[in-house]
């Protein structure tokens, strides 16, 4: 690449500096940064921040006709290209080369003018900063480092997963992704045509990296305070690249954190109660799960509230005992039981329900055997009250079948089975579902590729939406390191499958999936669905698609 690759990497201390400065759009004094646009409206702080459109591994982005251009060194110190096309994918650069290779003094001159080594205008897009030499230093001495090392899973010709399994996970679905994972990986394996060199040579066609896979289970075991460190001995033993899909139980946190901080991708696993994280950024998720089925509830229980009893302004009476003798408020009664997702779920529809002054009465289901206790809770309902059940299918089951119901029953979809449900039949006509997919008869088409590839591999159908899931996840995944050429970056991965996984069509159970920069949750809406019948499966919408 030549001397100005090779300079001597920033000290520790300014490294943070600078990719405060590169991400941020904070200068090292602690002032914003500011661009300016001849005749234009001026970028100023996050605003500002490189990342914001080279992305945050400097690989650049297409975003239609618009092409930003990859800024790390492995670009910037060698021939470029300036065609659009070739800038969109950055390993097929070197064929055509369109602009001289910069060094020190030429890109200062472009990110303070808007000028190239060979004295032609930047597009009006690219702001002009005028930073002063010490941040322009720091800035040329992180974009010569970005982006400049694959990952440790991916130094050779194989690339390394690793699958994790919480203890609590249910062996079901555990089975189910496996085989569904071992299958995808075998598959892909078959079409490895041999080791691919690297892609630096500025006469050679660029076809796509193909490498083998190799998956490794990371099962999990004891309390979750104790998962990180097993996860981190896992890491040390068998570095990966990425983990992909995964299941666990009533909590994901210790395995969320432990890829954030190390850096890993952690795509799409099976889980229900994922992690909302703003700040986060390498674990990616199919949707909130439960929370997402509370705040869409909220969304209909506000619709539908009368108004609020009198009271402090916004106070919501959230509670396990009975309100006091004489009150007439409409009252949100939530069952679910104790350190159970449905227990979030619940928190979470209590705080979102705080505006509308709504009267939360939270009740925790405590027996093994729970028809008597849940007959119980279920009399103790007014029939102005709204229920709220976030119960699995045992205690669903164990419903009195007889029984005074509120004018409004809502179901977690997710937690209760979806439309396999076991409601009892006098429950059916009253109670909404949640239901964060598409329906039935909307998906049935979209799943015939996952369907289909199952016959063919003789995979027996065992947990559909668990196999559909990973099956699909392990499609984004290939989609994505397949236009990932040999740049091999956690960070770069991530991106790829933010484009990927907004470009598909076929989504399994989900109508649509996509990823905006910075967002982590791919389907972000549901329906709201009732039984059509008293018995069988059939389910219809009540109302449209709810985006909370």
């Amino acid at each position: 690449m030549g001397a100005e690759a090779r300079m001597k990497p920033l000290p520790k201390g300014a490294l943070g500096e600078a990719e405060t400065l590169y991400r941020h759009g904070v200068l090292p004094d602690g002032t914003p940064l500011r661009g300016e646009r001849q005749g234009g409206e001026a970028v100023e702080g996050q605003a500002a921040a490189c990342a914001n459109c080279h992305r945050r591994s400097g690989f650049g982005v297409e975003e239609g006709r618009i092409v930003i251009p990859p800024i790390n060194g492995k670009y910037l110190f060698r021939e470029g290209s300036t065609d659009a096309l070739a800038m969109a994918h950055p390993g097929t650069e070197a064929a055509t080369p369109r602009r001289s290779r910069y060094n020190s003094e030429t890109l200062a001159r472009a990110i303070r003018d808007g000028i190239d080594p060979d004295g032609r205008t930047l597009d009006y897009l690219m702001p002009r900063f005028a930073l002063d030499d010490a941040s322009m230093q720091l800035l040329i001495g992180y974009l010569r480092e970005l982006s400049s090392h694959p990952a440790p899973g991916a130094l050779t010709d194989i690339l390394q997963f690793a699958t994790i399994v919480t203890p609590d996970a249910d062996p079901a679905k555990r089975d189910a992704m496996i085989e569904v994972l071992n299958h995808f990986f075998g598959n892909k394996n078959a079409y490895y045509r041999g080791a691919d060199p690297p892609l630096q040579s500025e006469r050679r066609i660029h076809f796509r990296v193909l490498r083998r896979w190799q998956l490794h289970v990371w099962e999990l075991k004891g309390t979750p305070d104790t998962w990180e460190e097993q996860l981190e001995r896992d890491f040390k033993v068998e570095p990966v690249f990425a983990v992909i899909s995964g299941v666990g139980g009533r909590t994901w946190e210790p395995v969320h954190e432990f890829c954030e901080h190390q850096g890993i991708p952690c795509l799409m696993p099976n889980i229900d109660l994922p992690v909302v994280d703003e700040k986060a950024f390498y674990p990616v998720y199919y949707s909130r799960g439960v929370l997402l089925e509370a705040d869409v509830m909220a969304q209909r229980l506000a619709a539908a509230a009368p108004a609020a009893a009198p009271g402090a302004p916004g106070e919501s009476a959230t509670r396990n005992e009975a309100p006091a003798p004489g009150a007439t408020s409409r009252r949100i009664v939530q069952i679910f039981r104790p350190g159970d997702i449905g227990a979030a779920a619940a928190r979470a529809l209590a705080t979102a329900l705080v505006p509308s002054g709504a009267q939360v009465v939270l009740k925790e289901l405590k027996a093994k055997s729970p028809a008597r206790e849940l007959a119980g809770l279920v009399r103790e309902a007014r029939s102005s009250d709204a229920l709220i059940l976030w119960l699995h299918p045992a205690d669903l089951g164990a419903l009195p079948e007889r029984a005074a119901l509120p004018a409004t029953v809502l179901v977690s979809g997710l937690m209760g089975g979806l439309e396999r449900a076991p409601l009892p039949s006098s429950w059916r006509a009253a109670a909404r579902l949640t239901y964060p997919f598409a329906l039935p008869s909307q998906r049935a088409i979209a799943m015939d590729y996952p369907l289909g590839w199952y016959r063919i591999q003789q995979i027996a159908v065992s947990d559909e939406r668990t196999q559909t899931d990973t099956y699909l996840a392990c499609s984004i995944l290939a989609e994505a390191a397949s236009t990932m050429l040999d740049n091999f970056v956690p960070d770069y991965l991530v991106e790829r499958v933010e484009v990927e996984l907004s470009h598909r069509i076929i989504n399994g159970y989900y109508p649509r999936l996509g990823l905006a920069p910075g967002q982590r949750f791919a389907s972000k809406g549901a329906y709201l669905v009732r039984f059509s019948e008293p018995t069988g499966t059939r389910i219809v919408a009540d109302g449209d698609w709810v985006v909370p």
